[in-house]
């Protein structure tokens, strides 16, 4: 015990005290938090103030180039509609209207020409798209209106425009069929709609978005810390067995208690590093909780229960057990890092398979799939944490998982320990799975 002690205290001030720990540590939310917001700032910018040519060809949709009434199709709770409604129309961006009767022109497309050509004018007379609508669109419902730009990927211009439209369309054709004008606003309008979660005690939380973006962060702080400390644990007992510094260390311990050092030492520099980034984001994220606390709309207090905490201490280290575990493995039976990253390529793919479905897990948390993989040994300690955090699992499937997940590891643990016995001293050519197989029995 004294001696795996040592190598755990090793491993744990060797790589606190890295530069690139503490730069990572630091500035790893900053930049994450970066990534979130500098695309949503380019999209506004880039849709800022682009004229846009309206060639009308019912000489009737004028309307569509005045401001829409407010119209939020989801709610977020806590956040007032008319901010919503206001943060919608500026990621949408603002449009200058040039509006064309061509009600009694024939031939759209060569009339809409003049306004195409001025896509690569001067920018006081430059023009970024143009909208053709069909003479018949109010009264033909298989019409096609067009727009034009120089972008075909321009998403969010033709939405807008695209709804723009049609909401006017509607309202013509309404018009027609003798419904008063005041109140087609009326009629029109969108109703929101809010998320109601009711747990299984009857009580009503609200909060469904930020359900599933919860989700998403919880199982990205599993799954990541997980796979780059198993990666540093592979990268070590590479090194050492390269530096035959391992022959020195064995000579001296047991492969096994070596083995534990490393994995609980780089295991604790991981719980470190969370608590530093939940720390950030806690303080980071004070002011918006007390805000959506004193709104009552929704309780921020649903996110952050004792039992969240102690499901994802108790998960995020049957995970990282269980990842690391392959990674010295794949460490002890290769001679390089190539090799080992060759070795481990078709495992991690499979290891990744929750993330991959996380969103229909999320979504369903409670389907056969998602049972299924949350009692699944390899993905029970990521399924079963989301599953505890959107929905409320059965407390035996939850202590099933867990019992599945130290089975696993104590298993694997078992295994890689002999592999590593075995593999640390081996030299030459990686071995196969035959080879494996008989390290297994030997050692």
């Amino acid at each position: 015990m004294r001696k795996t002690f040592a190598v755990f205290k090793r491993e744990y001030l060797q790589a606190v005290k890295k530069k690139a720990f503490i730069f990572v540590t630091l500035l790893f939310p900053v930049m994450f938090a970066g990534m979130m917001f500098i695309p949503s700032l380019m999209i506004k910018k880039g849709m800022g103030a682009k004229r846009i040519a309206i060639i009308d060809g019912t000489g009737k949709l004028e309307g569509m180039t005045r401001p829409e009434p407010e119209e939020v199709d989801v709610s977020l709770p806590g956040v007032p509609k008319e901010q919503l409604e206001r943060a919608r129309r500026q990621s949408e961006g603002n449009f200058v209207y040039e509006y064309v009767d061509a009600s009694r022109e024939s031939d759209l497309r060569s009339f809409a020409q003049p306004w195409i050509d001025r896509f690569d004018a001067e920018e006081s007379s430059k023009v970024h798209g143009v909208l053709s609508i069909p003479q018949d669109v109010i009264r033909n419902a298989s019409a096609k209106i067009v727009y034009y730009s120089r972008s075909a990927t321009d998403m969010q211009a033709r939405n807008q425009l695209g709804r723009s439209a049609n909401r006017e369309i509607q309202k013509r054709r309404l018009s027609e069929e003798g419904l008063a004008p005041e109140a087609l606003d009326a009629i029109l309008a969108r109703v929101s709609l809010d998320a109601v979660q009711v747990t299984k005690s009857g009580k009503e939380a609200q909060g469904g978005e930020m359900d599933f973006l919860v989700g998403f962060l919880f199982a990205a702080l599993l799954l990541v810390p997980a796979l780059m400390y198993g990666i540093e644990i592979m990268r070590g007992v590479v090194q050492e067995k390269t530096d035959r510094v391992v022959e020195i260390l064995v000579s001296s311990m047991k492969p096994i208690e070596l083995l534990s050092g490393k994995i609980l030492g780089l295991a604790a520099v991981g719980l470190t590093q969370l608590s530093v980034w939940v720390g950030m984001a806690a303080i980071a994220g004070a002011w918006g909780g007390a805000m959506l606390m004193m709104s009552g709309d929704v309780n921020v207090a649903q996110f952050l229960r004792v039992k969240v905490f102690v499901y994802f201490i108790l998960f995020y280290l049957l995970a990282y057990m269980l990842y690391v575990c392959v990674y010295a493995a794949a460490g002890a039976v290769s001679n390089n890092e190539k090799e080992a990253q060759q070795f481990l390529t078709p495992i991690v793919l499979i290891l990744m398979i929750p993330w991959f479905l996380m969103m229909p897990i999320i979504m369903n948390p409670d389907s056969n799939l998602s049972v299924f993989l949350s009692l699944f040994p390899l993905f029970a300690p990521i399924t079963m944490f989301v599953r505890t955090l959107v929905s409320e699992p059965p407390l035996w499937q939850v202590a099933a998982a867990v019992a599945l997940s130290i089975a696993t590891i104590w298993g694997m643990f078992w295994m890689t320990a002999k592999i590593f016995r075995v593999g640390i001293l081996a030299y030459g050519k990686p071995p196969n799975i035959p080879e494996l197989w008989r390290w297994l029995k030997q050692a």
